[in-house]
């Protein structure tokens, strides 16, 4: 194992432009992404089980060791992330000591070359179970699709003694971020049970995964168990080796910012765009209203693993979703509403959003209450 102290500061510089890419902000004012203390706490356990010193880690990524005795403290996210991947380097393991068996460094690299050439998302999934198999005996993957629902399952095989609620978070949060990022979309979650009481950061959850998360009495065992609707299963991986090169600078700690909903610059333009509707905001005129170029804001969501198309279909998917749900208003009206130039242009963008047409989703909703 390599030594802690020689380890953080050899990686010191990189950490601090990882840091720094994402924190620079004119006078120090632009709001960051934040993440729960319990998040860290959790990830650094396998290290403390080891009774390796995690100070000098959390020194090179600029996060203060004094803030893990404080349960409501928060760490930029831009930080969490430099911490997990000089935490992996640290141990050569991607999955940051918490299991008997490391998972070296490079299984992440391996696990996203084997699925970057499956036809589908479920394939990609089935691939990505049976790779995990290898390199992660500890915690099983399966999916399952019944009556236009898909279920991913993970159920540990055997007892977790250490970092248990953070085990299943970080692998629900890697199949989950890969996912999207190889269909181009974030898949929405429909509801996670989590097989643990609620923990203190839960409430972060729904920044990361859906605010229709649930949580067991006890954490005497049981499977979490990821729903989302059935027909994003067929959806094609839309991204090739090229974009796979790129993807892989940074990762897997890169995850950590992507596909929250949280990121400042996204939700920044994100309001710009919802202030804006029924009309459709180009984005050079969203950039002038930011004080930006149009190639410097392309840049930031690009540095949090967005785009501007990106956050203009999440934002009409979400609101899409929302007025389905809690209005009975007719789908004519919510597609001129949201900037459609017709309905049947909503019903194809929604269809291409949700793997399912508006109508149905709105009855499926109705189902779940």
């Amino acid at each position: 194992m390599t030594n802690p102290d020689k380890s953080a500061k050899d990686s010191f510089r990189v950490a601090g432009e990882i840091v720094g890419a994402a924190g620079d902000q004119p006078g120090g004012q632009r709001p960051r992404a934040t993440v729960a203390i319990g998040f860290v706490t959790g990830m650094l356990s396998g290290l403390l089980d080891k009774g390796i010193d995690s100070a000098p880690l959390l020194e090179a990524t600029g996060i203060a060791a004094t803030v893990l005795e404080d349960p409501a403290a928060r760490v930029p996210v831009d930080r969490y992330a430099a911490l997990y991947t000089l935490l992996n380097h640290q141990l050569d393991d991607e999955a940051f000591g918490l299991f008997p068996t490391p998972m070296r460094c490079g299984s992440y690299e391996f696990l996203c070359r084997s699925v970057i050439t499956a036809p589908t998302l479920a394939d990609a999934l089935e691939r990505s179970s049976r790779f995990l198999r290898l390199v992660l005996p500890d915690l099983a993957v399966s999916l399952g699709r019944d009556h236009g629902e898909a279920r991913l399952r993970i159920v540990e095989t055997r007892p977790l003694d250490i970092g248990r609620v953070f085990a299943f978070e970080w692998l629900l949060r890697l199949l989950h971020g890969l996912s999207s990022w190889l269909v181009g979309i974030r898949i929405v979650l429909d509801a996670v049970a989590f097989p643990y009481p609620r923990p203190a950061h839960a409430d972060d959850y729904a920044l990361i995964y859906t605010a229709n998360s649930t949580f067991a009495d006890d954490a005497s065992g049981g499977a979490l168990i990821a729903t989302f609707a059935a027909n994003l299963l067929d959806l094609p991986i839309r991204r090739d080796e090229a974009a796979l090169k790129s993807f892989l600078v940074g990762a897997p700690g890169k995850l950590t910012l992507l596909y929250r909903r949280d990121r400042e610059m996204v939700l920044r333009v994100r309001n710009c765009l919802r202030d804006a509707l029924p009309e459709a905001k180009p984005l050079a005129e969203v950039a002038g209203e930011l004080h930006l170029s149009p190639r410097t804001l392309h840049r930031r969501l690009e540095d949090e693993g967005s785009s501007f198309q990106a956050i203009k279909d999440s934002l009409r998917r979400d609101l899409a979703i929302d007025r389905l749900d809690k209005t009975q208003q007719p789908l004519a009206r919510i597609a001129a509403d949201l900037g459609f130039a017709d309905p049947s242009a909503f019903y194809r963008a929604f269809v291409s959003w949700t793997g399912m047409a508006p109508a149905h989703y709105r009855k499926r909703l109705r189902r779940m209450v």
